[in-house]
């Protein structure tokens, strides 16, 4: 039985912020901040919101959206690094909530920008063990939360949003051909201190040139495809030139790999959800490749295809 992706349902708290009302503060012009980092706004959480919060309105959508029902979800895992506190895990948080059932499995998973390609993994590989039939996959991580106002690396280029995505029996589409890899002697580059985002943005940039066009083409060799045979690129949003930079290098079709940050800024483990929501249903997408990259150092990467069953639904 073919476990995959059935819904997706996506969460952009109201608050904005302009990276143009902060241009002059850090002597950046527009063509940088709309060219370079590709961020003219960013989604912010309100004040006191947590990220309990924001996963709540997430899955909350998910259920909206008429694909499952909350008595059915069997298992819900929680991806974040900036929870509401250490204890407990997030997804227990949300599972009382939410009013989920009791046999209802929860657990978080602790990572960044690799986290949904990893999630997706983790999750079908769940169900698939234990023979269950209906999970959800929440990304949210609100770097709002770490992230220095007075450092233009960091402050200019993170936003907030959250995403539930629906995993089950007859999918859309069905995730394989996974590749995964860690870089762990580089976690100076990207960290966390006394409360406080420390990011080396030109460490990161060569880590993910470096390293995503060699888990983009294993990934390639493990489904026995070559670049061409895939019809949408979908990388994590880390910043407009990064993603410029990785289709140049791969010689992709540009018309193929989807940018899309302006409004929302890197939005962390949620921005490859939240690109993979618009293609759910663009059915000239038969396969689409997902690329997460980033802090741990980590990366992930695999194709999604989609079921022959959904093939010409609009």
């Amino acid at each position: 039985m073919a476990i995959g992706i059935k819904d997706i349902a996506v969460y952009l708290p109201s608050g904005r912020e302009s990276n143009l009302d902060l241009a002059s503060r850090f002597d950046v012009t527009e063509d940088f901040l709309a060219n370079k980092i590709g961020v003219l706004h960013r989604t912010t959480r309100s004040p006191g919101q947590e990220t309990s919060d924001m996963a709540f309105e997430a899955l909350e959508q998910l259920l909206r959206q008429g694909k499952v029902v909350r008595d059915e979800i069997q298992v819900m895992i929680v991806v974040t690094q900036n929870p509401d506190s250490r204890l407990p895990h997030v997804s227990g948080l949300l599972h009382a909530r939410a009013a989920l059932p009791k046999q209802c499995a929860t657990f978080d998973l602790s990572l960044g920008c690799s986290g949904y390609v990893y999630g997706l993994s983790v999750l079908t590989s769940f169900m698939q063990a234990n023979g269950l039939e209906k999970g959800v996959l929440i990304t949210c991580d609100p770097y709002s939360k770490i992230v220095d106002p007075e450092d233009k690396n960091t402050v200019l280029l993170f936003g907030d949003a959250a995403t539930a995505t629906l995993v089950g029996a007859d999918p859309v589409l069905v995730p394989a051909s996974f590749d995964f890899g860690s870089q762990g002697d580089a976690t100076g580059s990207l960290h966390e201190r006394d409360g406080r985002l420390h990011m080396n943005g030109r460490d990161v940039f060569n880590f993910a040139a470096t390293v995503v066009p060699g888990s983009v083409t294993a990934t390639l060799e493990k489904a026995g495809l070559d670049r061409e045979d895939i019809d949408v690129y979908l990388f994590h949003q880390g910043s407009r030139y990064i993603v410029e930079t990785l289709t140049k290098r791969l010689k992709l079709d540009s018309a193929k790999v989807r940018i899309d940050i302006n409004d929302t800024g890197n939005t962390v483990s949620s921005s490859i959800p939240l690109l993979l929501a618009k293609e759910l249903h663009n059915t000239i997408a038969q396969r689409i490749l997902l690329c997460g990259f980033g802090v741990g150092l980590s990366w992930a990467s695999c194709i999604c295809q989609r079921t022959e069953k959904t093939h010409g639904n609009h």
